[in-house]
């Protein structure tokens, strides 16, 4: 086989492929064959308190980057109980750490905090972290090759991570979501609330930035978002606590809100031969669940391992390697896409025997410990093979 420069070069530095690289770096026997390409985050850029851009971490994908040193000591939020529940329906469902035998359901971590976190373990690796511009429309048109604003190289194995959108299944939701940093006069530490309103979901996750605050995801069709974003605070505190109820007390805004849309990509896992695409360059999700980032840190933790063989002996041909792992991931990806997809559309519709269905799944899920525990722990750490 011709020589290249790099046996894996992975193309972004954002949480999935910085994973990636450091797991690769523990099972490589020349880690130094191995790039990471991306931009690293300003050393000193500061942001202020109750920045809205808070992700969501489950229990295994805190364990992944632990793992790797890579987990913050401080800066983070734990959740131990998540309380769902439908507006103006009874029933709703609790999910809690100690029914899964587990420490934290998960924590929410300013992006960042552990982005930074990340790039800090690959500088101290033998990964080659080079920090350039990838032309993504240039590089896909050569099979094994990155061109970046600074040069091109050649690869065995073209890894795309993020900066990428999928090409193929699309689903515009027709919603919104508006982020945001909310206090609570109530807070209950340690809980985090998705509460399905006609319009979408309302999410209420605990802030890294103090006991009293919640990171919101409040999902709504893009007039109304527009709406929500623009009004006056003590207007927009109103609609929130009309939204969500009493039961963390008052709820004020503290930080500028954000929009941006949603919707649905999925692409191919194989765009070819040599070639796998994971994280936000195989699929996005709707924020619901919290499932996008964690999906994307299982696509790295599983194509490490279906790598390990191939890196003692980098010179066979590596795309039976990459068809194995798009069939082993074929199961939890799609799984959890569906999941995620459902969710939204099916509880926010007009009809009402759809919403007492929904309500009265919520209460069965919280009679039915082993049907909760099942979508618990798939949300919780996914489907491993």
């Amino acid at each position: 086989m011709h020589a290249t420069d790099y046996d894996i070069v992975i193309c972004g530095a954002g949480p999935v492929g910085c994973a990636l690289a450091l797991q690769l770096a523990q099972l490589a026997p020349d880690p130094s064959r191995i790039a990471l390409v991306g931009r690293p985050l300003p050393e000193h850029s500061s942001v202020s308190p109750g920045d809205p851009r808070a992700l969501a971490l489950n229990h295994g994908s805190a364990m992944l980057l632990k793992s790797l040193q890579a987990w913050p000591d401080s800066g983070l939020a734990t959740m131990e109980t998540v309380h769902v529940s439908q507006q103006g329906r009874l029933g709703r469902a609790l999910i809690e750490a100690s029914q899964l035998h587990v420490p934290f359901l998960g924590a929410v971590i300013r992006y960042d905090t552990i982005v930074r976190k990340l790039h800090h373990a690959v500088e101290r690796s033998p990964i080659q972290f080079i920090h350039a511009q990838i032309d993504a429309a240039q590089s896909l048109q050569q099979p094994g090759v990155i061109v970046t604003d600074q040069r091109t190289f050649t690869t065995r194995i073209r890894v795309l991570s993020d900066g990428i959108r999928p090409q193929g299944l699309h689903r515009n939701y027709k919603q919104h979501g508006v982020i945001s940093t909310l206090r609570s006069q109530l807070p209950q530490k340690g809980w985090a609330y998705e509460r399905f309103t006609k319009n979408g979901p309302f999410a209420l996750l605990p802030h890294p930035d103090g006991e009293d605050l919640y990171a919101l995801v409040w999902c709504n069709p893009p007039e109304i978002a527009a709406d929500l974003a623009a009004m006056p605070e003590h207007e927009f505190n109103q609609q929130a606590q009309q939204a969500f109820g009493s039961r963390l007390g008052l709820l004020s805004v503290i930080e500028k809100r954000s929009v941006f849309p949603l919707s649905l990509y999925a692409g191919p896992t194989l765009p070819d031969h040599h070639t796998v695409a994971i994280g936000n360059a195989a699929q996005t999700l709707h924020p619901v669940a919290g499932q996008g980032l964690n999906l994307g840190l299982r696509d790295a933790a599983q194509l490490a391992q279906v790598l390990r063989p191939w890196l003692a002996c980098t010179t066979h041909d590596a795309a039976p390697v990459l068809a194995h792992y798009a069939t082993t991931r074929r199961q939890d990806r799609w799984l959890t896409l569906g999941v995620t997809d459902m969710l939204p559309r099916v509880f926010s519709t007009t009809n009402p025997l759809v919403q007492h269905a929904c309500g009265l799944g919520l209460l069965g899920m919280d009679l039915f410990a082993a049907t909760k525990n099942s979508l618990a722990t798939h949300l919780l750490q996914g489907t491993r093979i």
